[in-house]
């Protein structure tokens, strides 16, 4: 790959980047991507986006996607329906229970079988999986439009590791397993809580240079900061349901009712000034100022249908969900890729209410609900853009949860399944071996806390290969690849 200079200005900023931030020995990675950054933008030409949606607290994806054939189904509803709360879900074909608990498993019915084409991972064949009861939004999307794909047993990895290995401490894990704050970073960032460089703000690097001159919206957050955008040069982008995020003093024609004051304001923080710093502040205020309007003129004239409510199995009543309305935005912004001169972005988007040590039948089947909804109106919305097949979405999460029941909830695990969704996915299937269901068994290290089959380098690789990176990009992205198979192959 041919490597261009770089400009003054360029280096000088990337340097500014790395001796705020990582320090010196970060220097070779940053000037790296600068320079593969600046080669990409010369194939630049169809648009492409990326959207993590973040499920925050952990959530427990074994009652998410689960295997029905009679072994995995005996060790599931033997380990989960304990007293004095049992969280097993009801098998397929249960008619729903109208008198009993809303979000109750009685109340939701069985689960929902699913019939994937076992093409890519044979070795899960015989196994009978399905999805949740209140997810068939996402079961249609699976079974009949073949749109969305099941990771299994996925999790932050340095190297693959067994349980054997795992006891005898013989190879590396990842550190600070279990925490909330370190694993939502791992996932993130590929290191624990305090990194400041994400895996998408790395790959924002790269593609940047294909948006010039609006690098500013190549990577944007639609539920506020996430260290996943971050990059060595590319800051991610914040917005709201309204579109970007403004100066609170600059929101609207006046400043404390007067209208001089508001411009009096405005000449103060973005006018020159003879000292240095403050003309600096003063310029990156200005560019702030007259990209949030460029940005809020696209985004106004760019409109699409509104998400339906959902049905909330807890009240039983449709209901509004703030993870679809996040997804209008993102579709708004996507509408507007030409308007912005866009060709590359990736976005945040989140759902929380995860962490479900307790109320896990009401609340986690709200969430499965939830997430079912959005799923469906996002595909629904890229479908009625023509886009599925320039989007991929997919879900991530602080961990798995544990198999046994603590009462009245799970606790924090390792390994988990997610989803993958788009007109470029190779749908239907199942990627990876579905791991051993129940206690006591090779894929677990205590309380059914699954070791993941994938790596969250490997699914990252994976995207970042559709999404344009070269290899050796993705080696300078994902700094444990080489440990693993490099490409999953769902899109």
């Amino acid at each position: 790959m041919k490597h261009l200079p770089a400009t003054r200005r360029q280096f000088l900023r990337v340097a500014s980047v790395i001796g705020g931030s990582v320090g010196a020995a970060g220097a070779p990675f940053a000037l790296n991507l600068a320079a593969l950054g600046s080669a990409a933008a010369q194939t630049s030409g169809d648009y492409k986006a990326l959207v993590c949606l973040f499920l925050f607290g952990g959530n427990d994806s074994a009652n998410m996607v689960l295997p029905t054939d009679t072994a995995s189904w005996t060790a599931y509803t033997n380990t989960r329906s304990q007293a004095p709360d049992p969280i097993a879900l009801r098998p397929a074909g249960t008619a729903p229970d109208a008198s009993a608990a809303g979000g109750s498993p009685a109340a939701l019915g069985g689960v929902l079988p699913l019939t994937p084409n076992h093409t890519v991972s044979p070795e899960n064949a015989s196994r009978a999986l399905a999805l949740h009861p209140a997810m068939a939004e996402a079961r249609t999307l699976f079974n009949t439009d073949g749109r969305l794909a099941i990771i299994a047993n996925a999790g932050p990895l340095i190297t693959p590791i067994t349980k054997a290995e795992y006891r005898a401490n013989s190879k590396p894990r990842p550190p600070k397993l279990f925490s909330h704050n370190d694993q939502q970073s791992t996932w993130q960032a590929l290191s624990p809580e305090g990194a400041r460089i994400g895996w998408g703000g790395r790959l924002g690097d790269l593609v940047a240079s294909q948006n010039s001159p609006n690098t500013i919206f190549t990577n944007i957050s639609a539920t506020g900061n996430a260290v996943f955008l971050a990059g060595q040069s590319v800051f991610q982008y914040q917005v709201g349901g309204g579109g970007a995020v403004r100066i609170n003093a600059l929101n609207g024609t006046t400043l404390f009712g007067s209208a001089a004051a508001q411009q009096e304001f405005r000449s103060l923080v973005t006018g020159d000034n003879e000292n240095l710093f403050a003309k600096e502040y003063a310029a990156i205020t200005r560019r702030s100022v007259e990209a949030q309007a460029a940005f809020q003129a696209a985004f106004n004239a760019s409109t699409v249908a509104a998400p339906t409510q959902y049905f909330n199995p807890t009240t039983r009543a449709n209901a509004n969900s703030g993870i679809a309305s996040q997804l209008q935005t993102v579709a708004r912004i996507i509408g507007a890729r030409n308007a912005l001169g866009t060709r590359r972005q990736i976005f945040f988007v989140s759902l929380g209410g995860f962490d479900t040590h307790d109320n896990q039948n009401r609340s986690h089947s709200d969430l499965m609900a939830r997430l079912s909804h959005a799923l469906k109106y996002f595909d629904d919305t890229m479908g009625a853009m023509g886009m599925r097949d320039n989007v991929t979405l997919f879900t991530a999460s602080d961990f798995g949860r544990t198999f046994t029941s603590n009462g009245d909830g799970t606790d924090h695990g390792w390994g988990a399944h997610h989803f993958v969704l788009g007109g470029a996915v190779r749908g239907r299937e199942v990627y990876g071996r579905f791991p051993q269901i129940g206690l006591n068994h090779d894929d677990e290290v205590g309380s059914g806390n699954l070791i993941p089959g994938i790596s969250v380098d490997q699914i990252g690789a994976t995207l970042g290969r559709w999404f344009g990176a070269s290899e050796s990009d993705l080696d300078l992205v994902f700094p444990n690849l080489r440990n693993f198979n490099r490409n999953l192959g769902f899109v």
